[in-house]
């Protein structure tokens, strides 16, 4: 028999049993996930924009459903990972100039711009609801 069989399977990839977590892991998921999120965006535009030359009838029935709550949630979600793509963005730029390398600095402006995300989406959806445009 040959040693090859003796040796126990390995993962193919490093995987979170293999690293520790940390804050540029996540960030890393999460800008993947607000490349889907702006697809679906991009969707919910086209949709409106069918529903809008639908008519009038199917223009408030996709107006209904998106101001719904879960579509209010739905819609808070996706400016949420829309201003998180924008600083995670900014923050590749720097790293493309060879800036941000550093685990604190890299950790730092990781936390930012989930900030930038989650407050951003905060302030833009109070100013809306306190502008009337939802009510």
């Amino acid at each position: 028999m040959s040693d090859a069989a003796k040796i126990p399977p390995r993962p193919l990839s490093p995987h979170l049993q293999v690293w520790r977590w940390h804050i540029t892991m996540a960030c890393s998921i999460l800008h993947r996930a607000s490349i889907f999120a702006l697809y679906l965006s991009a969707l919910l535009v086209a949709g409106w924009a069918l529903a809008l030359a639908a008519g009038l009838g199917a223009y408030q029935g996709y107006m209904a459903v998106l101001g719904s709550p879960l579509g209010l949630l739905v819609l808070f979600g996706l400016t949420a990972m829309l201003l998180f793509n924008l600083a995670y963005n900014v923050r590749q730029t720097f790293w493309d100039l060879g800036r941000g390398f550093n685990p604190k600095t890299a950790d730092a402006t990781g936390l930012l711009c989930i900030a930038v995300g989650l407050i951003g989406a905060v302030l833009v959806w109070g100013a809306a609801f306190s502008m009337g445009a939802f009510g």
